[in-house]
């Protein structure tokens, strides 16, 4: 009874093939889905995916991924393209809400992060939608663009690995949300 998953990818100077849609399924969580906007791609044999796509499976709210890849050789030029196509592709659906997960964002708490996805929620915003940069992170343009900034602490952590640990706060804030013993503190 699981909802299908997307994950898609896409290159330099292309908007990422289905980043612009609501991921299959949101009809089924009354409307509310979840997009994850990646910089970068999995690697064959990456140990983050499997614990990415445990933890995806779990939730009760449809989840598409757009891998954001740009192959150009200069770090400054292939944040900037894509960031641009984070940018364009978090467009749409109208009335979403852009999330960029930066180190300089704000430090929620589990319980903060369930209380604003449940706030998103009443307010009828129909996606929650995620900025992950890739290997040489954000830009300032989707910075500005993002309606939050989200930290998980000061530290750097991998591109990849920041895929798995969103995806199990997005879980923990579902049980959070549910009343489900998962969440203990």
């Amino acid at each position: 009874m699981g909802t299908k998953r997307s994950h898609r990818r896409a290159s330099a100077g292309k908007t990422p093939r289905g980043a612009g849609k609501t991921p299959r399924g949101a009809g089924r969580s009354g409307g509310f889905a979840i997009r994850i906007l990646a910089g970068g791609r999995w690697k064959a044999g990456d140990p983050a995916r499997p614990l990415y796509e445990d933890y995806v499976r779990r939730l009760p709210w449809p989840v598409g991924l757009a891998e954001i890849d740009s192959r150009l050789g200069d770090p400054a030029r292939r944040q900037a393209a894509e960031s641009a196509q984070i940018v364009a592709a978090a467009a749409n659906p109208p009335g979403r809400v852009l999330i960029a997960l930066d180190a300089r964002g704000r430090d929620l708490d589990s319980g903060s992060f369930a209380a604003r996805i449940r706030a998103w929620q009443e307010e009828g915003r129909p996606a929650l939608v995620f900025a992950i940069g890739g290997a040489d992170g954000l830009t300032d343009e989707v910075r500005r663009a993002a309606d939050l900034l989200l930290s998980f602490g000061r530290m750097t952590w991998p591109h990849l690995l920041a895929r798995a640990m969103l995806a199990e706060q997005l879980y923990r804030a579902s049980s959070i949300l549910a009343g489900h013993p998962y969440h203990r503190a």
